[in-house]
């Protein structure tokens, strides 16, 4: 969720474009590793040797290119990082991070506290921090959010809006009436979740007509959203494609979807201050506006995301 050519690294893939076709194939990689990555099966409860920490990410390009800056952040202040990255959904990360098989990795606040906690509704960015911290487990901590934000949504492909006279500034709640019509497809945990069908007809009265699984915001689901296979969409509302295609997300005004700021969850005995410092200042220099056009680098320029993390640090004077 991208890289310049170093001597450690002979073989190297253009991750930007192989994090995209690979989720589309798996939810749980095992290859495509970032720099110093050995290749290790992601899944793996091995603990890193010695100092070093290790990055991990879900299985989405974001994921992918934000466990990249902050590896290549930490790398900068000296500290040894290896990668784990693909891994898939929280279920899976949460339990990795507790064990110490992953030292840090790039989290959605709303979304994790959701997970933890599906039935907190906090106010405020502090108050969901506080909230998650709450229920963190013991070995665990969040460091500061950043103010970049990207939020789960109910996007409708342009034909569809089109259809019911649907724009941007119209809600969620308008799709009460013709839910009933259309298919929504989104990642298989959507299903089950608060901010996802259980919220949607708790607090928006939604019930549609079926439910697709798909994936976190991928390829998938923004194949099947293009094709019309379902004709609204989880979309990730940092995600280029929703203005190359024209499709519509619509507004959130009962914010089920809550917040959603960036934020490294990190264990915490793997990661020295001087990490911490580092993780610290790249979320206090990352924005809404500024992960929108690195994410369109990598997933509509091609970029490898290691090659736009670190063009970014460099830019950022965090390298």
């Amino acid at each position: 969720m991208t890289s310049t050519k170093r001597i450690s690294r002979p073989i190297r893939r253009n991750r930007g474009a192989a994090a995209v076709a690979l989720a589309a194939a798996t939810a749980l990689l095992a290859g495509c590793s970032s720099s110093d990555s050995k290749g290790d099966d992601p899944l793996s409860d091995s603990k890193a040797s010695g100092d070093g920490v290790v990055v991990g990410s879900n299985n989405f390009a974001e994921s992918i290119l934000l466990a990249d800056i902050y590896g290549e952040a930490l790398k900068a202040k000296g500290i040894k990082v290896s990668y784990k990255p693909n891994i898939g959904s929280r279920e899976t990360t949460y339990g990795l991070l507790k064990n110490g098989s992953i030292s840090v990795l790039p989290e959605y606040n709303g979304a994790l506290l959701a997970y933890l906690d599906p039935k907190a509704t906090p106010k405020t960015v502090a108050a969901t921090t506080s909230a998650i911290e709450a229920k963190l487990d013991s070995k665990l901590t969040l460091l500061q959010p950043s103010p970049a934000q990207d939020k789960d949504s109910v996007t409708l492909n342009a034909a569809t809006a089109k259809k019911y006279n649907l724009t941007d500034k119209s809600s969620i709640a308008d799709l009460k009436d013709i839910a009933k019509d259309l298919v929504i497809g989104a990642s298989p945990e959507f299903q089950t979740r608060q901010q996802g069908l259980v919220g949607l007809k708790d607090v928006y009265g939604l019930e549609f007509k079926s439910f697709k699984a798909l994936d976190a915001g991928g390829p998938l689901t923004k194949a099947a959203l293009k094709k019309n296979t379902v004709q609204a969409a989880d979309i990730f509302t940092t995600d280029a494609t929703i203005s190359k295609e024209k499709h519509v997300v619509l507004q959130d005004p009962k914010n089920l979807f809550g917040f959603e700021n960036v934020q490294p969850l990190v264990y915490k005995s793997a990661l020295p201050q001087k990490g911490a410092d580092a993780l610290d200042a790249v979320s206090a220099k990352l924005d809404t506006a500024t992960l929108l056009d690195l994410g369109a680098q990598v997933q509509l320029q091609g970029k490898d995301p290691l090659d736009v993390a670190q063009a970014w640090l460099k830019s950022a004077g965090l390298d």
